[in-house]
């Protein structure tokens, strides 16, 4: 059982996916860093002091606090400012890794046509090629 454990673990996807996880929790940190103590407070200064990560709506009576840590221990609240402050680092995280993908990409085209190993498309089979030809020569009224 060991053996077969010691195979599955340093398997190369599990170690990649591992590996893969941990880049993306430390960039996890970044975004939140970026946006909480970068992108935030500048929106705030454009905005007049704007700080949605205080925003919420109380959902109950007894709720009478303006802070969201203390109308949290009042009851239930609706903090949709949080939800602000995350769908933006979601949209931030999702920009930089379509750029990352999209440089990745362009790198690959690159160096595939530096080498020529560029993608070909691949080869029809015959039958579909006379299927093809026969789909045609129909269209055209012909017979064989």
């Amino acid at each position: 059982m060991w053996n077969e454990f010691k195979q599955f673990a340093l398997r190369g996807n599990v170690v990649d996916l591992a590996i893969g996880i941990i880049i993306g929790a430390a960039f996890s940190k970044i975004v939140d860093s970026l946006v909480g103590d970068i992108f935030m407070p500048i929106i705030g200064a454009v905005t007049g002091g704007l700080d949605f990560s205080n925003y919420f709506t109380p959902l109950s009576g007894a709720v009478t606090a303006t802070a969201l840590s203390e109308a949290k221990n009042q009851g239930a609240v609706l903090a949709w400012g949080n939800f602000v402050t995350v769908a933006i680092n979601f949209l931030i995280i999702a920009w930089i890794l379509f750029l990352l993908v999209k440089g990745m990409n362009r790198l690959r085209r690159t160096e595939d046509a530096k080498t020529g190993t560029a993608e070909k498309p691949p080869e029809i089979p015959a039958d579909v090629k006379l299927l093809t030809e026969i789909r045609d020569l129909m269209k055209t009224g012909r017979t064989l």
